[in-house]
Parts: C-alpha cells; structure tokens; sequence
C-alpha cells in the first residue's frame, strides 16, 4: 500500500507539472516601476544570507551615478528588497546574486539571450526618447524567411521588417542590412536592439522613411538562430567558426539577391545601406568594401576592423586598396561609431586615422560607455534618420 500511494504522489506531481502554467504562485512583485522612475526588486529567500541585484543602471543626466551593484536587505518575513535611485530612460537588464550564484528574478516573466547570458529586462518610460515602446502608431510587420545559399550550400534564415502599409501600398522601398555582433543570430537586433519598435515609431514621426529591414544570421556555420533549425537545440556560443575569415563577405549577394526577388525593393545604391554592431560592423566595412557599387550609406557601431585570425589575414590584405575603389565614388554616408570605454575603441582610431591619411570622409560619434547594447540602439536611432536622404 505504501508503494502505491508513493507512486500515485509521483504521478499526480509529474501530472501538475504538466499542466498548463495557469496560477501565478509569485508572492512579490519585482521590479516595481516607481511613480519617480525608481524601481523597487525584491526576492523571496529567508534561508539566503547575501542577495545583490546587478543592472546596467544609468541615471538622468546631472545624477550622481548608480552602482551596478545593489545590495538588498531581508526583512523579518524573509523578503530580500532594495531600491535605486531614479533611473534614465532605457531599456535595462539586470539578474540576482544569491549567495554568490547569478539567478534571474522569479517573479520577472520578462527575460532576454544575449549568446549564453539570461537577463531580466523592464522599461523605463519607454526607454530612449521614448522610441523602445509599443506605442498607438502604424505597425510593420516582422517576418522570418528562408534562402538557400548556393556558396554555403544550405538553407539560410533571415529576419525581415517591413513597414507599415507595406503589403498594401504597391510602392517600392530602400532596403537597410542590419547585422548582429559575434555570438547574435538573425533574432538579435529585433530582440535585443529593440530595432522593430524603434521604426515603427521613427517611422510614424516622419523622422525616418520608411524603408525594409533585413537582418540577417552572419554565422557561416549556423543557418538559424539556435533551436530555430535542424540542428536542434544547440548551445549558443561566440565561438563560432568561419564567421570572420571572408565566406560570410562572399556569400552576402545572394541576400540581397534573395530580397530584391521577393520584396519590393528599390535596387540602385543609392536605395541600399548596411551596418553592424561589433562582429557585424566588421562585416558592414568589408562588404561595403567588397561590393562598393552596393551599398551608399554604411554604418560602423563598436566595429571590429581588422581579422584576429592568423588564418583570415591573407583574406583582408587588400583592404586598403579596396577602400580606395570605395572612395573613389564616396558612399553618401560612412558612419562610425563607439563608447570610450569600448574595448575596440583603439583599433577604430586605428582606422579612423587610416582614413583620415587618405581625405576619406566620414561622420564620427563617440558616447560614453562600453561594447554594449544601450549604445548600439541609440546608434541606430542616431543613424536611421540620415538614410536614403
């Protein structure tokens, strides 16, 4: 009888398990948004002995700076709670220490990847100008189309936006290749660089034209983000091969290709741009380069610029010379930029200077900060108003 009833127990909590996740058992909230744009955490532990919140936490300008690292303090009910000061407006991430181990928030639904690394995000105001949120506008539509490539030899997956009235509109459009970083995927800039909604609200304000998106997966060895294709539920990793040797750069017709025959695109240069954060700056430069009658607006935001690889530096010996043909019919706009703390901060006044020594134009921006995404979408903010000019 005591053998039963233990298996009943066993298969009456496999049976819940398996239902549908209907109750909401989060005895706090977390985080709480303040009516002063503080924000509130808190985590239910009596038996912990240390908690911290650690975040991107910027504060309003003129604002004494806020740590990283908030210590939370438990309460006699075993709530751990702390509070920041006023936030800025922005998209931020943040997760919890536990006695010395990372975890994310359990009473935060609202989670986001980056490669490997799990973070809790919430909205500040909307984030940056306002242009992070959902709001009553004309939205686009984002779609997730597959391309087969013939260099690579398989089925590729692409994320694409298209503009509000796209489907109805009969007009032809610019086209704009926004590329990830090393370890991103086609996902990346929808998810994380908030790109959607910043053109949908860019765009209803007139401040951007409307104009097609792509965006898509620059991992020679992967054709879909992991566990959107047939390799399963693999594990995210930067360390991926391939990707900065040439065979992404030589494979990037047959995108565009693939977009102007089943989009209505507008297919001239002066119709097409391209840009990239970090890895994806990396490709924008030599693409840009590579098919210099492609592209007339290009965007470098925390670009990498030369190959780390021993193996890809043959690859990119001509770079110069290339740069020169690019030149010669100057892009309408080369743009440039990255955060002071930026760990390629170097390596771009490393090319800015190359560029200076031979007249080339281009428009610089530098911004406090570091190799991070709060940069690399107000990069794109700054960027998506001076295109198709």
């Amino acid at each position: 009888m005591k053998l039963q009833l233990t298996i009943a127990l066993a298969l009456c909590s496999a049976a819940a398990f398996a239902q549908q996740a209907l109750y909401n058992f989060n005895a706090v909230t977390s985080p709480q948004l303040n009516a002063d744009a503080s924000v509130t955490f808190r985590y239910v532990n009596p038996a912990a002995d240390s908690v911290k919140v650690i975040g991107d936490f910027t504060a309003p300008e003129g604002a004494e700076a806020i740590p990283s690292v908030l210590s939370m303090t438990r309460g006699s009910d075993g709530v751990w709670e702390t509070t920041t000061p006023p936030l800025a407006p922005e998209l931020y991430s943040y997760r919890l220490e536990v006695d010395g181990v990372a975890t994310n928030d359990p009473s935060n639904v609202y989670i986001a990847r980056d490669v490997t690394t799990l973070s809790n995000i919430f909205l500040i105001d909307g984030g940056y100008r306002g242009l992070y949120g959902i709001n009553d506008v004309p939205h686009g539509t984002v779609s997730h189309p597959w391309y087969h490539s013939d260099l690579l030899g398989t089925d590729r997956r692409l994320t694409v936006y298209t503009p509000a009235g796209y489907e109805t509109s009969g007009r032809n459009y610019p086209v704009l290749y926004l590329l990830h970083g090393m370890g991103g995927d086609e996902n990346a800039w929808s998810e994380l660089g908030r790109a959607t909604q910043i053109l949908d609200n860019m765009i209803a304000s007139g401040e951007v034209r409307p104009m097609i998106v792509v965006m898509p997966n620059g991992n020679v060895d992967m054709p879909a983000a992991p566990g959107e294709s047939h390799l399963g539920l693999t594990v995210p990793t930067p360390q991926l091969p391939h990707s900065m040797e040439g065979t992404y750069e030589k494979s990037f017709p047959e995108i565009v290709s693939f977009i102007d025959a089943n989009y209505r695109t507008r297919r001239d240069k002066a119709s097409r741009a391209i840009a990239g954060l970090s890895m994806g700056g990396f490709h924008s430069l030599h693409i840009s380069k590579d098919y210099p009658d492609m592209m007339d607006y290009v965007g470098l935001f925390s670009a990498a610029v030369w190959p780390f690889m021993e193996e890809a530096k043959a690859t990119y010996a001509d770079t110069e010379a290339k740069l020169e043909k690019q030149f010669a019919d100057a892009p309408r706009l080369y743009y440039i930029a990255i955060g002071s703390d930026d760990f390629l901060y170097d390596t771009n006044k490393q090319y800015r200077a190359l560029l200076d020594s031979k007249d080339y134009p281009y428009t610089y921006i530098e911004t406090p900060g570091g190799h991070m995404w709060k940069n690399w979408r107000h990069y794109l903010v700054d960027f998506l108003p001076r295109l198709f000019k």
